[in-house]
């Protein structure tokens, strides 16, 4: 690179920076497009909308019907934000809130009002029913004129496709018409023109697309299998408070600041140019959630956090191989060349085996695990275009301006090497004793009739408690002042506040309370503020987790596992590092869980997050010895040296390992350190899961790879 060139590129790398800057703090208008204000926020930071809906009849719905509801309802709004929820309240309420919006009516002009759907023939016979179409969605098409046509697309389930097969073959050599009614009133007339047997229909007609998408919004809503009517809907503020975001921000900001000030010191001019580097990568996170209209809540903090730390541990793999060329004897220049080049499957390999499970967990997974996976997928693209291209151009900069003495970039130096596989069974030991403990206390917790975990609302339900207070309470006074009165009651600190914008009233949510802990809280809050009996309700509500999305997310994790699984073993062409690689996640996975047990740490939303934080970070640190063992495996003669090339390899890694543990543990502990209890509850075991996985990658991963290399051998032809 040319001096003019050089100085042509930072100047780029600089405005892209300040210009990043800028728009993150002001945005691009008056508006603020762009900003960090700007960006779609959940219910945890900035609150959203919340529709009670009452089932339609005198009987009370069976519980299958009342959950089978729900989880339809929760498919269907998360189109407005992968962090809505759905529960039900009491035995014939269900509860929507949809973060990140404020205009209740628009809302519920859009979902529509669940109701009856029928289908009938010309003659009156019912055809199908909404349960029996699987989806409806609007479309567009051009005819052979050229022309636009809007369409909704029907798709029926099984059932459907045979009952609609019959009555359209009825219908079709007439071109009789079907007549589709919801709540009563005929919406559609669509005329039969051939027999439709496939289960896939297509009706015409339509004047707009808006039209078409109104008519397929109808017929989705209307396969519920209750009737429901809207009983009230409210806007609802944030259920952490400004405090809790503001206290984020700012240990982001200081744990971000110290990671710079880490590299720089670590690794000189190479860590400067990281810093800047991860500096772009932040601006453009937060353009990008802009831009893509993701919904942040905290366990979409958890994916950007890994993905800091990801962006971080390129830069480091780069860096160390980096110093071991100069070590040999490379020029400066040509070192930065190789060290790139030979990093490059560490960081493909690792990046992109982490993609796969955010791609599955995206597009298998519901709630949290959707808003996790569009984050951390999200970073994990931009921190390689940050490793692999920006820092790239900004090293290279530096040395074309003459920053080409080698002590400005390190020497790798030699060391002795530790004997890890040596310590294996020790290792073994230590973990099986760690993962067998969590299962012991998990025992002791179930015989004293407690869960075996410390389960929190968002999975055991609990109580909703609607209190009509004397003066408008803000959320931080309602956590100084009310729950500590709560907490006396219940016994527990899982509490959610939720104020009610414009009126002065807050809903209170606690695990489920029997009729004398109801009455005592009643009692309590009028002694205390003065409020009356009358203007405090109480119903029970379920989870918000439903039994459907944790079938859904534990079914996600295992086809991501499996797919991440295939993808090591074709890459690295041995299944023996696949399993490797995934038994040491299972580990760290067992050893954080035993974490949640022994210290009964609460278990909710950010369960979820942490553990598939977890996964991500295990098998990328997994990743990048494994890389190596592969690069040196050619050299092996024998048994011994195979633990030669484990122990060598664990060895030329391990700087890497530990300060891209370190780097992610001081974010987290930032956060930790500043935040309020619900952050803490959530940071506090993913310190645990980066401490766990730094030693699984190091103590553990190549001595299982050794055990199945030794004790399973290939078959030679």
């Amino acid at each position: 690179m040319k001096k003019s060139s050089a100085v042509i590129w930072l100047v780029v790398m600089f405005a892209l920076l300040a210009g990043g800057i800028y728009t993150a703090l002001c945005g691009l208008d008056a508006n603020k497009t762009g900003s960090m204000s700007n960006i779609k926020q959940g219910l945890d930071l900035a609150g959203g909308v919340s529709i009670t809906y009452q089932v339609v009849g005198d009987e009370k719905p069976s519980k299958e019907d009342l959950d089978d509801t729900v989880y339809k309802l929760q498919k269907r709004v998360e189109k407005y934000s992968t962090e809505a929820l759905v529960y039900s309240e009491g035995s014939d309420r269900i509860n929507i809130e949809i973060p990140g919006v404020s205009d209740a009516n628009a809302i519920l002009e859009e979902l529509g009002k669940p109701g009856s759907l029928v289908f009938y023939d010309s003659e009156g016979n019912e055809v199908v029913t909404g349960t029996d179409i699987a989806d409806a969605q609007a479309a567009s098409y051009k005819d052979d004129m050229n022309n636009v046509e809007f369409v909704v697309q029907l798709t029926f389930n099984e059932e459907g496709t045979k009952k609609f097969a019959e009555a359209t073959t009825k219908a079709a050599p007439t071109h009789d018409v079907i007549y589709i009614v919801y709540d009563n009133e005929i919406v559609s007339y669509p005329s039969v023109n051939t027999a439709i047997t496939d289960g896939n229909a297509i009706i015409e007609g339509m004047a707009s697309f808006e039209e078409a998408d109104t008519l397929a919004s109808t017929i989705r809503i209307g396969g519920l299998r209750l009737e429901l009517e809207e009983l009230r809907s409210n806007v609802v503020g944030a259920q952490l408070g400004e405090e809790a975001v503001d206290t984020s921000l700012k240990a982001a900001a200081i744990g971000f600041a110290i990671v710079a000030v880490f590299m720089i010191v670590v690794y000189f001019i190479p860590g400067l140019a990281s810093v800047i580097a991860l500096g772009i990568y932040t601006v453009l996170v937060i353009l990008l959630l802009n831009g893509f209209d993701i919904t942040l809540t905290l366990p979409g903090i958890a994916g950007i956090i890994l993905s800091i730390g990801m962006a971080v541990d390129a830069d480091v793999i780069i860096f160390a191989r980096i110093r071991e060329e100069i070590a040999s004897g490379k020029t400066v220049s040509s070192a930065i060349d190789i060290g790139f080049k030979k990093a490059l499957s560490a960081i493909l390999d690792g990046n992109i085996t982490t993609l796969i499970a955010a791609l599955v967990l995206g597009i298998m997974g519901t709630g949290p695990v959707k808003g996790f996976a569009q984050t951390l997928g999200l970073g994990i693209v931009i921190s390689m275009f940050s490793a692999l291209v920006l820092t790239r151009i900004i090293l290279k900069a530096f040395y074309a301006l003459g920053v080409q003495n080698e002590k400005f970039y390190g020497k790798a130096k030699e060391r002795k090497v530790v004997d890890f596989l040596s310590k294996r069974v020790v290792f073994f030991i230590i973990s099986l004793a760690v993962i067998a403990s969590g299962f012991v206390f998990m025992g002791i917790n179930s015989s004293k009739g407690n869960d075996i975990l410390n389960y929190s609302m968002e999975f055991r339900g609990g109580t909703s408690t609607t209190v009509v207070f004397n003066e408008n309470m803000s959320l931080d006074r309602l956590e100084s002042e009310v729950k500590p009165l709560v907490a006396a009651v219940t016994g527990d600190n899982d509490i959610q506040f939720q104020n009610v914008q414009g009126t002065n009233e807050v809903v209170i949510k606690t695990k489920t309370l029997d009729v004398s802990q109801r009455e005592q809280l009643d009692q309590s809050l009028e002694d205390s503020f003065g409020i009356e009996k009358e203007k405090i309700t109480a119903e029970t509500i379920s989870s918000t987790i439903s039994s459907e999305m944790k079938t859904d997310a534990i079914v996600a994790v295992l086809v991501a596992t499996v797919c991440m699984l295939i993808y090591i073993w074709f890459r690295f062409k041995d299944v023996r590092f696949a399993a490797s690689s995934v038994l040491a996640l299972v580990h760290d996975v067992l050893v954080v869980l035993a974490f949640y047990a022994i210290a009964r740490i609460s278990v909710g939303n950010t369960f979820i997050a942490c553990m598939l934080t977890i996964v991500g970070y295990s098998i990328n640190a997994t990743i990048v010895i494994f890389d190596r063992v592969r690069e040196n495996l050619p050299s092996a003669q024998g048994i011994d040296g195979l633990k030669d090339v484990v122990n060598k390899s664990i060895n030329q890694t391990l700087s890497r390992s530990i300060f891209t543990s370190l780097t992610t543990f001081i974010m987290v502990a930032a956060l930790y350190i500043m935040g309020v209890t619900s952050i803490r509850e959530f940071t506090l075991p993913l310190m645990a899961g980066i401490v766990c996985g730094t030693y699984s990658s190091i103590c553990l991963a190549g001595a299982l790879w050794y055990v199945f290399r030794t004790r399973f051998v290939k078959k030679e032809r």
